[in-house]
């Protein structure tokens, strides 16, 4: 016989509100099934965003046919011959400031175009720039090698987490709380996907206000996307983790499992919620585990950039 849960839930949202359920009834495969896996089937069901936490109630397991219909298969749409693309990156100009504790980039001259000609014909010149910055500076990609001494580094890096990637935006922006919990990607496909999450924090870019009070991933958040299979995990903000606990468990999971992370992105308002294919590749430096990239996105025939 077909086993069914029949529960009562609770949900609450991000950024205020909730809902409740009683006597819900859901099909379910075996004789049980554990509150987190319920609560992911309420999120992913009802096309939930921005849930903070679901409460399961009064869980009993019913003996009653499945009453799930077989998925409807969709039709792919018409091909568009032109890409679009969208800049996810912050551009790096000499004496900016996005971590108090480290130095700001430095963009100037090793030879500049006045100084060019001395060796050359008249009328050519050129310039050649030099830059001195920390790694991660700006929207900047971590590989294993930033937290463990055997991890990959950027030359090392798989390119198939990096390049052409297909995407996943989560969006969280207007959250109440700086914690994104597990529950934001309960209704997203993440296997084989890169997940980017869009806060909305990037709007104070090049403000004091950038560096205070950003949001980050619980650990949980982290362990969820690590066992879902996500490929690479990116957000427009400082730091994927909590920085005011000298710890780093988002990083540590996730870098752990092999997992790229890409801070300071912008412009995550402009994709759809999915559609598109992440670029992020960064040069094959022996010995960094992390560097500023040109990150962008290109979308999927069919799939629209929203106006910002």
């Amino acid at each position: 016989m077909q086993k069914r849960a029949c529960f009562d839930f609770e949900v609450a949202f991000s950024n205020g509100g909730g809902i409740q359920g009683q006597g819900f009834r859901l099909d379910i495969e075996g004789s049980d099934i554990d509150d987190d896996a319920l609560a992911t089937y309420i999120i992913r069901d009802m096309r939930l965003l921005m849930v903070k936490h679901v409460h399961i109630l009064n869980k009993q397991i019913i003996e009653e046919a499945h009453k799930r219909a077989a998925p409807a298969h969709t039709i792919a749409p018409a091909p568009d011959l032109a890409p679009t693309y969208i800049d996810l990156s912050h551009s790096i100009e000499s004496g900016m400031v996005t971590c108090r504790e480290l130095p700001a980039p430095l963009v100037h001259d090793h030879l500049s175009r006045h100084d060019s000609p001395e060796p050359y014909a008249e009328g050519t010149t050129f310039q050649i720039g030099r830059t001195d910055k920390v790694a991660n500076t700006g929207t900047h990609i971590d590989t294993p090698c930033q937290r463990s001494a055997d991890g990959r580094d950027l030359a090392g890096l798989d390119l198939a987490r990096v390049s052409n990637v297909p995407g996943v935006l989560v969006r969280v922006a207007g959250a109440l709380e700086q914690a994104i919990d597990w529950h934001a990607f309960a209704a997203v496909q993440c296997g084989g996907r890169a997940v980017l999450i869009q806060t909305g924090w990037d709007h104070h870019w090049g403000t004091q206000r950038y560096l205070e009070g950003h949001p980050f991933l619980t650990e949980k958040a982290a362990l969820h996307l690590r066992d879902q299979g996500a490929l690479l995990v990116g957000i427009d903000s400082p730091d994927i983790d909590d920085t005011r606990t000298g710890t780093q468990p988002v990083r540590s999971v996730l870098l752990g499992a092999g997992i790229p992370i890409i801070e300071h992105m912008a412009h995550l308002d402009a994709l759809p919620l999915q559609g598109f294919h992440l670029h992020a590749t960064p040069p094959p430096i022996v010995g960094m585990g992390r560097f500023p990239v040109r990150a962008h996105a290109t979308l999927d025939p069919g799939s629209r950039a929203l106006p910002r």
